[in-house]
């Protein structure tokens, strides 16, 4: 008998529909029946590609005499952590307060009836290993806390709550961070570098893509060592299998410190923001494998995460069924030899089995191999090295695929829009932009309802979509940074009147004027429901600070249209944050960068005049990495343009060059233009 989950559209919570819990999805009817019954509530969160989150559900919430007990002692709530990025913020925030250690998924949170958390935990097995407890052990222990420790319980749900609201910054009265500042950042991150095999720190392996951002500015500003290991990072993620080597697109993270054995979920943040850092790679070094990451991280995302409709679905999955039939991590990409062996010619096995790693010992769990790129093919082996390549993916086509999880997620979308762009611009490519623009028009047409987005869409049967939730602030503020993107390789007037819809809905809803004008952008709207918490993070992880890119995208915005307003807001924005960024300005990469263009605004050029002379411009231009300069230009016939755009072309082409309130003359030779933005 299915579960409350049954009428739920996340893939996730329906995963659990006939499990023998008694799921409830987050709301009111949950909530008021822990009031009821005074039962504590069993929170659990997760999504569905996590490879631990499939774990605990098959040993445990699968299991009738676990979920007996689960029944018994609370009201069980499941959560997607992708849909509701509010709860879980919450909620990791009490876990990291409460145990000292990181969070992770699943996440199992016991709560009182008023969402107060009392005891926290990632995985739990069901019987006790690995020094952790069993769950069905646990969970009577948990519930008798809850009803026969009141004194110690309301203590501890006192302090819980006060260090919780401690995580919300207090601004300060003036920016106190500088250029030192930003060195302090460069200095953090370089001590935590791993200089042999590139990346942060040891086993696990992550990304970390805000950082690279940052280390590639630090480079332009004229720190060859930041630049250098960004390079670094990037060359060693794509030769390690962190990359997939033969389908394209890459993995969450690596579990090991040479980034050969991945965990294999592929998720569409990921893949959206390492195709703007490739992209931007490609501008600095022209390295061709760059080039070839980028086009067949874009196939990828064509073949296998790209709806109908034009938006981007969000994940593949960790797991998949072996030849046995069994639900194993990596099973769709791992090989074995004779496998290989029987697929290709002896000439092709030869040099792939020295390319691809397939002549050391087995590197996933002893058993199979995992590619990774071991060595180049000779210059007569290429042709081989293709075919092999060829073979083997239409081979693994064949295999049972990962599952998909199908929601649509604006602020995930956003980041693939971005780098779509950015990825079309270094490389030359108008049909990666024309796909960002689908991606647009979708959200524009059917997640923007009443000037306001909804968070997430999944069809229906019928072809229709469904689309709920508040948006949060990731979604209005990456969608902001990918439409300032996508108009500087094609302006539509319609681009930028949704800009200026999101930015005005950014301080409307989101912006902390209440408490002293002390500035900065709360998670969650005014609107919104209320939870125990409403957070304002400063901190980039997986995904980009919100308040980081919305400062970004608001301060470019604002000298794009001379808009005070916006460059008010991001000047709060900085007071809210400067202690945090003071102290720890490398875990603020992309409030570090806004900072950058507060203390010097981005260059602005604008481009008139005749499209073909005007491309062959914008091909120069776009060989060099410049962040910091927006490049807009309008097409000849466009009306109803920003004063600040709509400019008398005396010539073949003119430029016009902008730093802030500062104006060069007007130019009219492509060389001069080059050495002015350089």
């Amino acid at each position: 008998m299915a579960n409350a989950l049954v009428h739920q559209t996340s893939p996730y919570l329906l995963q659990h529909a006939e499990n023998p819990v008694d799921w409830y999805p987050w709301g009111e009817e949950a909530l008021k029946l822990a009031r009821e019954q005074n039962k504590p509530i069993l929170l659990s969160i997760g999504y569905s590609a996590c490879h631990w989150c499939h774990v605990m559900a098959h040993e445990s919430f699968e299991d009738p005499q676990v979920a007996a007990i689960m029944n018994q002692y609370f009201i069980n709530i499941k959560v997607d952590r992708e849909e509701r990025p509010d709860i879980d913020q919450i909620y990791q925030t009490a876990h990291s307060l409460m145990s000292q250690r990181s969070g992770g998924w699943p996440l199992t949170v016991f709560l009182t009836p008023n969402q107060e958390p009392y005891y926290t935990g990632t995985y739990f097995p069901k019987f006790a290993r690995h020094q952790l407890p069993g769950f069905a052990d646990l969970m009577p222990r948990v519930a008798d806390f809850y009803h026969n420790k009141k004194v110690e319980l309301a203590s501890q749900n006192s302090q819980v709550l006060e260090a919780l609201q401690r995580t919300v910054p207090l601004a300060n009265s003036a920016i106190t961070v500088s250029h030192e500042t930003l060195q302090t950042g460069f200095e953090q991150l370089k001590q935590h570098f791993d200089f042999e095999h590139g990346g942060f720190g040891s086993a696990p392996k992550f990304p970390n893509p805000s950082d690279i951002a940052y280390l590639m500015r630090a480079g332009f500003m004229g720190n060859p060592d930041a630049q250098s290991m960004a390079l670094q990072m990037l060359d060693s993620m794509a030769a390690g299998g962190i990359y997939d080597q033969i389908g394209g697109g890459f993995c969450r993270y690596s579990v090991d410190e040479r980034w050969t054995i991945p965990h294999f979920e592929k998720m569409l943040y990921d893949n959206g923001q390492l195709l703007c850092l490739y992209a931007d790679g490609y501008q600095i070094s022209q390295n061709p494998r760059y080039k070839a990451i980028i086009e067949q991280t874009v196939m990828w995302l064509q073949r296998e995460m790209l709806s109908p409709d034009g938006a981007f679905y969000s994940s593949l999955d960790a797991d998949s069924l072996d030849v046995h039939g069994h639900s194993e991590e990596g099973a769709f990409y791992v090989w074995q030899l004779d496998e290989v062996e029987k697929l290709l010619t002896p000439e092709e096995f030869k040099v792939v089995s020295r390319c691809f790693g397939l002549d050391c010992v087995a590197n996933f769990e002893g058993v199979a191999w995992h590619l990774f790129d071991a060595a180049a093919p000779k210059k007569d082996e290429i042709l081989l090295f293709n075919s092999a390549k060829t073979k083997l993916f239409q081979a693994r086509e064949n295999r049972t695929r990962p599952g998909r999880d199908n929601k649509i997620l604006v602020s995930w979308n956003a980041l693939v829009i971005k780098g779509l762009i950015k990825a079309g611009r270094a490389l030359r490519t108008n049909e990666y932009v024309k796909i960002a623009q689908n991606a647009v028009d979708f959200i524009y047409l059917n997640m923007f309802k009443n000037d306001r987005l909804l968070a997430t869409a999944k069809a229906n049967d019928t072809g229709t979509y469904k689309v709920h939730l508040n948006a949060y602030l990731d979604d209005y503020a990456f969608l902001l940074d990918a439409l300032i993107e996508l108009m500087q390789v094609e302006y539509r007037v319609e681009d930028m009147a949704f800009a200026q819809d999101l930015a005005e809905a950014l301080l409307e809803e989101f912006e902390d004027s209440a408490h002293n004008n002390s500035g900065g952008f709360f998670f969650t709207g005014h609107h919104h429901e209320s939870l125990i918490l409403r957070t304002k993070q400063a901190f980039d992880n997986a995904t980009p600070s919100g308040n980081g890119i919305a400062a970004i995208a608001l301060q470019r915005l604002g000298h794009i249209l001379g808009e005070p307003r916006y460059l008010q807001t991001v000047e709060r924005l900085l007071q809210a944050f400067d202690g945090v960024m003071s102290r720890n300005p490398a875990a603020c990469a992309n409030l570090m960068c806004a900072f950058q263009e507060y203390l010097k605004p981005p260059t602005m050029l604008v481009l008139r005049g005749d499209p073909l002379e005007l491309s062959k411009w914008q091909a120069a231009i776009s060989k060099i990495y410049q962040p910091h300069l927006m490049v807009l230009n309008p097409a000849m016939n466009l009306n109803n343009l920003p004063a600040t755009l709509s400019r008398k072309v005396e010539k073949n082409v003119n430029a016009w060059i902008c730093s802030g309130v500062e104006c060069l003359p007007v130019f009219y030779k492509l060389d001069e233009v080059l050495k002015a933005i350089a």
